[in-house]
């Protein structure tokens, strides 16, 4: 006898049968029934409903739960825990366009890569958008209101993170004779990006009970992966800081006084206007905290040291700095030409223009 479909044993010779369809919305499910005969009657019902549409009586007594529901739980764990609040906000209002009214039992890996890939995005912004679907599935998980994270099937795109545009002396002169005459007020935030390095977030999320001006440190409560970390204070970050203070002699947001919102992300229209005006292209805000780091890899200090300042999580993004170190990666190999030997018996690596003329070129069949 043939095998039926949808009808089988789930252990061999149990007498225990069981059925395998795929419903309306085409979730699979599984029913343990219990004879054979008992379990090919509830299998042809069950077909008959899916086919007329009708909802079986567990999805009747079950609660939908609706992709906004997720949303909405994320974004109040969003608001306590993250600093980049506003960004999730923002891309939930456009999840939620989508599929906010949609069950998520009905939603598939498959519409969420089709709707992604819709759009014109960059790679980063791809994965952002990605990063919070799994962050909604995973809160979600943990609340017992899914049982899996279709994100995670949606394939992630390979970004290129080789960007390191930095501002130049020029462009900066130019920037900050445009803003003493223009924009007098917007000179202490422009010196803060600059010699802080600090994410854009980080520095118009930053209130004063963060800001430490007897130590000379700012501490952001929660960084971008999650931990605290400490921004160190040159005299002109201080001086910055300083100059501000006369606003809210040190209570609330350090920028309040230039920006009402709270969900505000600052430096968006002057900053661009300057920009356009002074026809410096291709540069973005976030490039201020490159300039940071490139100038500090062009005065010499080691990789290792930048990646604590610029707080990345590892040593390889750092890196990307590395080729703006010339005299220093000089210096180093400058020591093989080392003329004063090795104490403790060591022979002199001493080497003179003869010594060459000496040697005798390779040949190919020495190769």
């Amino acid at each position: 006898m043939s095998k039926l479909k949808g009808i089988y044993e789930k252990v061999p010779d149990s007498g225990i049968w069981w059925i395998r369809y795929a419903d309306a919305a085409g979730t699979i499910r599984r029913e343990k029934v219990g004879s054979k005969g008992a379990a090919i009657k509830l299998y042809q019902k069950r077909k008959t409903d899916v086919n007329e549409g009708k909802k079986l009586p567990e999805m009747l007594r079950a609660r939908k739960i609706t992709f906004k529901e997720l949303s909405d739980d994320m974004l109040e764990y969003s608001k306590a825990h993250k600093i980049s609040y506003g960004d999730d906000v923002i891309r939930s209002e456009k999840l939620n366009e989508v599929f906010g009214s949609r069950a998520v039992d009905s939603i598939k890996p498959q519409d969420y890569e089709r709707w992604l890939s819709t759009h014109k995005w960059k790679p980063a912004t791809f994965n952002r958008y990605k990063a919070l679907l799994s962050l909604i599935y995973k809160l979600g998980m943990n609340n017992g209101k899914v049982n899996a994270n279709p994100a995670k099937l949606v394939k992630t795109r390979r970004e290129n993170n080789a960007r390191d545009r930095y501002l130049t002396d020029t462009e900066d002169a130019a920037l900050r004779s445009h803003l003493a005459e223009h924009h007098p007020e917007r000179l202490p935030e422009l010196d803060i990006a600059l010699h802080t390095g600090m994410r854009r977030g980080e520095q118009f999320a930053c209130e004063w009970s963060w800001v430490d001006l007897d130590r000379n440190v700012l501490t952001v409560p929660r960084s971008k992966h999650g931990e605290k970390r400490y921004v160190y204070l040159n005299e002109v970050a201080v001086a910055a800081f300083r100059a501000l203070w006369q606003f809210s002699q040190g209570t609330g947001k350090v920028f309040a006084h230039l920006y009402r919102s709270d969900d505000t992300k600052g430096a968006r229209e002057w900053y661009e206007n300057a920009l356009k005006e002074l026809k410096i292209t291709n540069f973005r805000w976030h490039d201020l905290r490159h300039t940071f780091a490139s100038r500090l890899v062009m005065k010499g200090v080691d990789i290792r040291t930048v990646q604590e300042l610029m707080g990345h999580r590892t040593i390889q993004i750092t890196l990307r700095y590395a080729h703006l170190a010339p005299t220093h990666q000089l210096a180093a190999v400058q020591r093989l030409c080392d003329t004063k030997g090795v104490q403790n018996g060591a022979t002199d690596t001493k080497t003179s223009t003869s010594d060459f003329e000496q040697v005798q070129p390779v040949t190919a069949s020495h190769q």
